[in-house]
């Protein structure tokens, strides 16, 4: 059986100055990436066909965000058919961020899931419970979440699913290892129902992942979702060849 690649995803949101993104891209193209191991780097939009370009194939390169509408009079917006015309391969679908900042909605969550499949475009969905608590709720509100946007969407491609805890994102530490490994379980369990078969239906973690954080997961998640602990290039070389070690766990569970 096929074992689909440890996710190592990076966003840069609105850190990077377009220069230093396209220099990080070379950079990390440049190095040696572990077989087993894709690489998902999220430019801003006005750097992501500079990016194309410059991973050379050797990296994935996805959007941040998404319009909800095919396309049309939405001034300042950018669609799904665009994104996928300058060589995407994937988009982030209802980060936190895009639900406390800007107010988007579940119902808006739902139509960018059916967009990006839509247009082929493999969707990376965030999720997390907004506050602390114990991991048995945290997985039942997870788990109910991710079921009920893909049973909305009525979704059957390919999903990346990234749990992040929204009190843990900017944190200094990740959540504890136990509690990611009982979501990451109930994510598992609602994926296999919700995603047909034959598809791939990953898991990785997000919420102050770096160095460290996959070593601690170990066969417990599919990847990692990276933000500002991976801006720096030699970081991220350290934190892939710690994915190398994922990869053959993930062989050696699911292979």
């Amino acid at each position: 059986m096929s074992v689909a690649p440890v996710v190592v995803a990076v966003s840069f949101k609105a850190y990077l100055s377009h220069a230093t993104a396209i220099d990080w891209v070379r950079a990390v193209a440049g190095a040696p990436i572990p077989h087993g191991v894709e690489v998902v780097v999220f430019p801003s939009f006005l750097s992501i066909p500079g990016a194309v370009d410059a991973a050379g194939g050797r990296l994935s390169i996805g959007a941040q965000n998404l319009h909800s509408a095919e396309g049309g009079a939405f001034t300042g917006e950018v669609t799904a058919p665009q994104i996928r015309e300058v060589g995407c391969r994937y988009v982030e679908i209802g980060h936190a961020e895009r639900e406390n900042l800007f107010g988007e909605t579940e119902a808006d969550i739902v139509e960018k899931i059916r967009l990006a499949q839509r247009h082929g475009l493999i969707p990376l969905l965030c999720v997390g419970e907004p506050t602390p608590g114990s991991a048995a709720d945290a997985a039942a509100w997870c788990r109910e979440k991710v079921a009920r946007m893909l049973r909305a969407a009525q979704f059957a491609g390919d999903i990346v699913v990234a749990y992040e805890p929204v009190w843990a994102i900017g944190a200094e530490r990740p959540a504890d290892p136990a509690h990611v490994r009982t979501v990451a379980a109930a994510l598992r369990e609602a994926l296999s129902t919700a995603v047909p078969s034959g598809r791939s239906a990953r898991v990785i973690y997000g919420g102050a992942a770096g160095e460290g954080t996959l070593p601690e997961l170990r066969g417990d998640v599919d990847g990692v979702f990276l933000g500002r602990f991976a801006h720096d290039p030699a970081a991220m070389r350290r934190i892939l060849a710690e994915a190398a070690d994922s990869a053959v766990a993930a062989f050696e569970i699911r292979g």
